[in-house]
């Protein structure tokens, strides 16, 4: 997908990322990296930290936390079901589709059907591209036929939080276990790894065949677009009720194969392939329950929290306050970062990992907005569209660290350029979110003028949750907490 959004940054966040999801070590007051400190004599540093409030939220279709967030069919869809994380309960995946002919004909779509000799079996592939969670656990899929009367389009993206397509009739359902899916395959005029294959019922395989005769040639189900999709309106592919993985599936490689025997002076066996086309509509719908989870506690409390729930668009946030930050004295700032560290829970954190990237903007209240971290991350150039780094080691994708005997991630936001302007007086002191966007709309501004930006931030949407540790109790070496290394003028 290149474009979600009618202001949407296309072709420049990727190069914007490699400069900035770095992060460069600072381990005491005398290590600062990046080349903060001047290169002259007698400077005496100091060290200090703010402390901060964290709150946990979710977003929902409801203001004022609303995820507008859409994809389209080139972006990985996700299947499946995680039925116990016992930190953020519980996801569904589901995937509604059409695949359609390579190319519509005058003519007949199979061979002539004075040639057909018949069905030999009809079966969906989907190409498997990676999963997220337990893989060990076997899980179910059932297809049906989304609903004429169901308005499902090629040319509207739909939100991934919300479904409003409707289908009936089973074609088929299958089993499968999710770290066997990279498994090569010999079949048919077909040898590939890396797909979960449904046979579907013969039934709807002879309906393929028959739509060859349902009119005269050159007016048949083949002969359009519009005239296939009044008879066939497209796949719902939905989770049984078991498994604890989502495995993501990319569509643009996906096909419906139809296998058929056909009479061409001798009888043969044939394939036909329906596959995802530039008309085919596609929507992923990704619905998250929290009940009975450690996160349903923490959600939209009044108190500051002792942790912080982090999980992938769509998903949840938090808001970060730092009551002294707008009272913090007039200095040179050398380094000041945001610490956020992962508080491992259990064996479940080896198996629903970290988002690839955590991401912090800031409130704009007054306005209504989000802005990027002023002059610590990218600020975009109206006149080109491009995004220009302004600071390469900002801190996104966190690095390694260790727990006692369990591995986990810490990040460092590099906010020194911000928080620099704040106590000179020349930016004012927002709260902060903390979260893990798939894509992130930011304002920025420019002379004056603000101007609304969206850029990838992860690799793909659902995939990721992590819990790290809140601002209290202040005794806690881990806790969340602004640290700044400074000078005095």
């Amino acid at each position: 997908m290149k474009s979600k959004y009618q202001a949407l940054v296309t072709g420049t966040i990727v190069s914007v990322l490699i400069l900035l999801f770095s992060c460069k070590k600072l381990n005491d007051a005398t290590t600062l990296g990046g080349g903060l400190i001047p290169a002259v004599d007698n400077i005496t540093t100091f060290e200090t930290t703010l402390d901060v409030e964290v709150y946990n939220d979710s977003f929902s279709l409801a203001a004022p936390n609303t995820d507008s967030l859409r994809i389209r069919g080139g972006d990985t869809h996700f299947l499946g079901n995680i039925t116990n994380d016992p930190l953020f309960g519980t996801t569904a995946g589901t995937i509604f589709t059409q695949l359609k002919p390579s190319g519509f004909r005058f003519s007949y779509g199979f061979s002539n059907p004075d040639s057909l000799i018949g069905l030999d079996s009809v079966v969906l592939v989907l190409k498997y591209v990676n999963s997220y969670g337990d893989t060990t656990i076997p899980q179910s899929v059932n297809v049906f036929e989304i609903d004429q009367s169901s308005d499902f389009r090629y040319d509207t993206s739909y939100l991934i939080r919300d479904n409003h397509v409707t289908y009936s009739n089973l074609l088929g359902n299958g089993t499968f276990t999710p770290q066997y899916l990279d498994d090569s395959i010999h079949l048919f005029k077909d040898s590939a790894s890396h797909q979960l294959r449904i046979k579907l019922n013969d039934a709807f395989g002879q309906r393929l065949l028959a739509y060859d005769s349902t009119s005269a040639p050159g007016n048949n189900a083949y002969y359009s677009d519009s005239a296939f999709n009044l008879l066939f309106k497209g796949f719902a592919i939905i989770p049984g009720g078991s498994g604890n993985a989502l495995i993501g599936i990319d569509l643009s490689a996906s096909k419906l194969s139809v296998y058929y025997k056909y009479k061409h002076g001798v009888i043969d066996t044939t394939v036909k392939d329906f596959i995802f086309t530039g008309a085919s509509a596609s929507a992923n719908y990704i619905q998250r329950d929290y009940s009975g989870s450690q996160l349903a506690t923490s959600l939209g409390l009044t108190t500051p929290q002792d942790f912080a729930y982090i999980q992938s668009q769509p998903g949840t946030f938090s808001k970060i306050k730092i009551p002294g930050l707008d009272t913090f004295s007039n200095r040179v700032i050398h380094r000041a970062e945001l610490s956020v560290t992962q508080a491992y829970y259990d064996m479940a954190d080896n198996i629903f990992l970290p988002p690839t990237y955590l991401y912090i903007d800031a409130n704009d209240a007054a306005k209504n907005v989000y802005r990027a971290i002023p002059y610590d991350v990218s600020t975009p150039d109206p006149s080109t569209g491009s995004l220009i780094a302004t600071n390469t080691n900002f801190g996104f994708g966190g690095r390694p660290a260790v727990d006692g005997a369990n591995t986990i991630r810490e990040w460092k936001f590099n906010i020194s350029r911000y928080v620099q302007n704040v106590v000179k007086g020349t930016e004012q002191a927002y709260d902060l979110r903390l979260y893990a966007p798939y894509i992130t709309t930011n304002t920025f501004g420019l002379g004056g003028t603000d101007y609304r930006y969206s850029s990838y931030v992860n690799p793909v949407i659902a995939a990721g949750r992590v819990r790290v540790y809140g601002g209290t109790p202040v005794s806690n070496p881990n806790r969340m907490r602004i640290r700044i290394i400074y000078s005095k003028i």
